[in-house]
């Protein structure tokens, strides 16, 4: 189970140092330029004509395995186990896109903030200037036995509540439907379980909320050997007491909604049905459409405002033989397109559909996607895939390598990397190991995709995160003692603008969330970060309440602290927990909202109010005592 291996680290840090012993470059394709096509995927027919590709796929596998292990070892890793509109509220989540929700732990519901934590809901009233508890309840059906289960992302559309979770216990997606009303008060209608691994990833987060419609991914691995295959695809049945782990699920993605890319693809170990399903919430309804793409299993998830996209890689560790494929799948409806690529993105953050129709993409060359832990230790040499939104095709056709710009490979692991305006922005920090302790300067690289010219410029510090703060950046991150807070201004010559430094601390989330800026003008705004004791190893956010969130206030990129607001430890209390005991997805926030500034700290809501310049503590709640 993908979150109990990871408490002992064992795993990660045998990655690590796997992936540290494999420096080789960026693959690159080649051949003539790509030009737009208007070709797409090919939908299956029937069942049978599926079950006939995946024969044909078994038998190359088979052929291609015998043949690699007769010219050398294998790597020794094992593939998984078989498979037996745009929203007008006020947004407290720091997303990527505008107009793109991303499943969170808190979110703004009329006059009430609702916030998910440790397998429960809970409402608070912030309305006519209330700060009261209101409402909790548990995040799961009342039949439910909720053990081996994780309850991890939540959104809010119109009057409807909904909870994303994995259950290791059913072997699925879960997702837990609630009313809320006009006075935060909670109750459940409905849970829908769907067929899928696991869709965890420690930097992305599988639900999105457009308008009514409900978007997540969930990966099917697969191996195409079997008669028993197609039961397990992409179903949806409503739960109800007394089901067993088979019985009543109804197929989302028939023959015509299955998609496979024109001509063969790298896979030696399992495929993937990736899968992308849409549930409109609109009425209180909760009709679902699947669409699903053939491919290898490796997988990184981005969604634009118009477009689904899916890069999906091997798992070969052979960079030679290792090619991937990227999927693009329209919101409208319309077939799957896709192409053929090298290399591998980290995150999310690694792309960018920008607004001259391009596709811009940050390729690792030992990069394996954003699954599970797989983002934390990618290597390997850099490059900027830059391609024409209408190349995308039916699949046959290879991204020439004039699409690929080589760029700077930093020293280090823990890879971040984030479009910010016309630049792309990376480098190299602590993530979840024990921050580093520098004896030289981290290098911050910044590439002008509109330009192709890049800069370097020398932090004294590690590069934790990286956020967008206007037309500008803030990078963050730790020299072993103190945190650091670096502003670089984004002209034609980018430069750093100041540092602010908070001695005596790290950061107190990693999750892209935990980080808020809110702008007041174009120059100015005031951001929030959790954060914690100095030298905190990044995964302890996981157990530990952060110990504050901090407030810099900025103006034209010079920064000024106004203040903290902090946790107490001895408000806490025993909450018997009974699902979702690890903070995956981390417990604090900074959250602004009408004028009004909290601080998120666990079970504690803090309310700061700013007087003379600095922030002081208004009034705290614990809205778990109810």
């Amino acid at each position: 189970m993908k979150r109990l291996l990871f408490l002992t680290l064992a795993s990660f840090i045998t990655v690590f140092n796997l992936a540290a012993c494999n420096p080789t470059s960026t693959g690159k394709s080649s051949g003539p330029p790509v030009i737009p096509s208007g070709k797409t995927m090919k939908a299956f027919a029937s069942d049978e004509e599926l079950k006939q590709y995946l024969k044909r796929i078994a038998e190359k596998q088979k052929r291609a395995r015998y043949e690699f292990s007769a010219g050398k070892a294998e790597a020794d890793v094992a593939p998984p186990a078989k498979a037996g509109l745009f929203s007008v509220e006020e947004s407290v989540t720091n997303t990527q896109e505008a107009g793109v929700d991303e499943g969170g732990i808190v979110k703004v519901h009329g006059n009430h903030l609702v916030i998910l934590r440790r397998g429960r809901l809970f409402t608070v009233a912030i309305g006519d200037d209330a700060l009261t508890p209101v409402s909790h309840i548990d995040a799961f059906a009342p039949d439910i036995n909720p053990e081996r289960t994780w309850y991890d992302e939540m959104l809010v559309s119109g009057d409807t509540v909904v909870v994303i979770g994995y259950s290791y216990e059913r072997g699925g997606t879960e997702v837990g439907v609630f009313n809320i009303d006009a006075e935060g008060q909670l109750t459940y209608r409905s849970t829908y379980q769907l067929r899928s691994f696991d869709y965890y990833s420690s930097r992305n987060y599988a639900s999105r909320l457009i308008g009514s419609k409900l978007i997540f991914y969930t990966p099917l691995y697969f191996y195409p050997t079997g008669e028993n295959t197609l039961p397990a695809f992409p179903s949806v049945r409503k739960w109800r007491k007394g089901l067993k782990n088979d019985e009543e699920f109804q197929r989302v993605a028939p023959p015509a909604r299955i998609y496979r890319p024109e001509g063969d693809f790298e896979s030696d170990y399992a495929m993937a049905l990736h899968t992308v399903t849409v549930c409109d919430l609109a009425n209180e309804g909760f009709a679902c459409q699947a669409t699903s793409v053939v491919g290898p299993p490796g997988r990184t998830f981005y969604v634009s405002p118009d477009s689904i996209y899916v890069w999906a890689n091997s798992w070969n560790f052979d960079e030679q033989r290792s090619k991937a494929m990227l999927f693009r799948l329209p919101l409208d409806g319309a077939s799957p397109s896709a192409l053929r690529v090298s290399g591998s993105p980290v995150d999310q953050f690694s792309f960018l559909q920008s607004g001259d129709q391009h596709l811009n993409v940050l390729v690792r060359s030992l990069a394996k996607g954003d699954a599970m832990w797989a983002p934390e230790v990618a290597a390997g040499d850099v490059a900027l895939m830059r391609i024409p939104i209408a190349s995308f095709s039916d699949g046959s056709d290879m991204v020439p390598a004039t699409s690929y710009q080589q760029l700077p490979k930093p020293e280090g692991y823990a890879f971040q990397n984030r479009f910010v305006g016309n630049y792309l922005i990376y480098g190299t920090g602590s993530g979840w190991e024990l921050p580093e302790q520098l004896k030289q300067p981290k290098d911050l690289f910044l590439v002008d995709w509109t330009r192709s010219n890049s800069h370097k410029l020398e932090l004294p510090h590690g590069v934790d995160r990286i956020e967008q703060m206007g037309n500008d950046a803030v990078v963050i991150g730790t020299d072993g003692k103190d945190l650091h807070f670096t502003a670089i201004r984004l002209g034609q010559q980018p430069e750093i603008a100041s540092r602010y430094t908070r001695p005596g601390a790290s950061q107190g989330e990693l999750r892209s969330h935990g980080f808020f800026y809110k702008p007041e003008s174009e120059n100015s705004g005031t951001l929030g970060l959790p954060i914690s004791t100095p030298a905190r190893a990044g995964y302890r956010h996981l157990f530990e309440s952060s110990a504050a969130i901090l407030f810099l206030r900025n103006e034209s990129l010079q920064f000024r602290p106004i203040g903290e607001l902090a946790a107490r430890s001895e408000n806490a209390v025993d909450d018997k927990c009974r699902a979702s005991c690890v903070d995956w997805y981390g417990n604090a926030r900074p959250l602004f909202l009408r004028g009004r500034m909290f601080a998120l700290l666990g079970y504690e809501l803090v309310e700061g109010k700013l007087a003379d310049g600095q922030i002081h503590e208004l009034r705290r709640i614990n809205y778990a005592a109810l």
